[in-house]
């Protein structure tokens, strides 16, 4: 990793891994600094907390937007030892506390065959669980800089958290928004993301940078879109279900490509069947 940190909005700046184009923001307060995800790997939150450290010598508060490996999965190296306060929704830190080695084989296996390097990484990689949970909201004191951590319901994953800036209006969003590709439906719940979005952009203004999960930093319009090919994709989804048509119906017809629009459809069938 050879990226630095771009300043987005005053004292906040983001920094975009190259291999997975995952983002990482920086928010600087009078007092401590906060660092939203934490990447992949010990070697890949190495190079983070140098980069970290060009930027800021403040004491740092760590925040998981979700549990997915490629944003917590370096915890450990940016916390230290004694480990500064790393926060998550409640249900992200009960998967990464009671869970870890399941998460582990499954990034493994997601990375091992296009990112061999990375897997053999990430095998190795201490796993700290956060320390510090979010139920609904809360908010931080960075010292002359307060910051808002919201959960606005399921979406990518049951454990999402968006984190506001008010004072220079940026929103990060994590992977419930995102540029470089469509959103990732695995462990997902299409028929409830458009709602977590609205609810997220209820933060927002006509001015606001978001800063998605992956890829460039987008303005409102750009989340007003993607709401709208939430909605749908959800709309198809329960269209089809109530039909008895098959998931591959939906994929034809979605936003997002049809790969994407299948798993959405599946895991939307889960939900609508009480699976999930």
């Amino acid at each position: 990793m050879t990226a630095g940190f771009v300043e987005v909005a005053d004292r906040v700046h983001v920094l975009r891994e190259p291999l997975l184009r995952v983002n990482v923001t920086l928010v600087v307060g009078d007092d401590e600094a906060l660092v939203v995800d934490t990447l992949s790997s010990a070697a890949q939150a190495a190079e983070l907390a140098a980069a970290v450290r060009a930027v800021t010598d403040r004491p740092l508060t760590l925040v998981n937007t979700h549990h997915h490996y490629d944003h917590c999965f370096g915890n450990a190296v940016l916390a230290g030892d004694p480990p500064r306060p790393v926060y998550a929704h409640e249900l992200a830190a009960t998967a990464l506390r009671t869970d870890p080695e399941r998460l582990r084989r499954e990034a493994y296996e997601e990375v091992r065959a296009e990112h061999p390097g990375l897997a053999a990484e990430l095998a190795e990689t201490p796993l700290l669980a956060p320390t510090h949970t979010v139920r609904i909201e809360t908010w931080l004191d960075l010292g002359g800089r307060r910051v808002l951590l919201r959960h606005p319901g399921r979406g990518h994953t049951e454990a999402d958290l968006v984190v506001h800036v008010p004072d220079v209006d940026v929103l990060i969003a994590g992977d419930l928004v995102e540029q470089s590709g469509p959103p990732a439906f695995e462990d997902s719940y299409p028929l409830r993301w458009p709602d977590a979005v609205a609810d997220l952009l209820r933060l927002t203004t006509a001015r606001t940078v978001v800063v998605p999960g992956h890829g460039d930093p987008v303005d409102v319009d750009f989340v007003r879109a993607q709401h709208a090919d939430l909605v749908r994709l959800a709309w198809l989804i329960r269209a089809a279900h109530t039909g008895s048509a098959p998931p591959e119906r939906v994929a034809a017809e979605a936003p997002f490509g049809a790969r994407a629009a299948l798993v959405a459809a599946r895991r939307g069938y889960n939900e609508l069947n009480g699976e999930v």
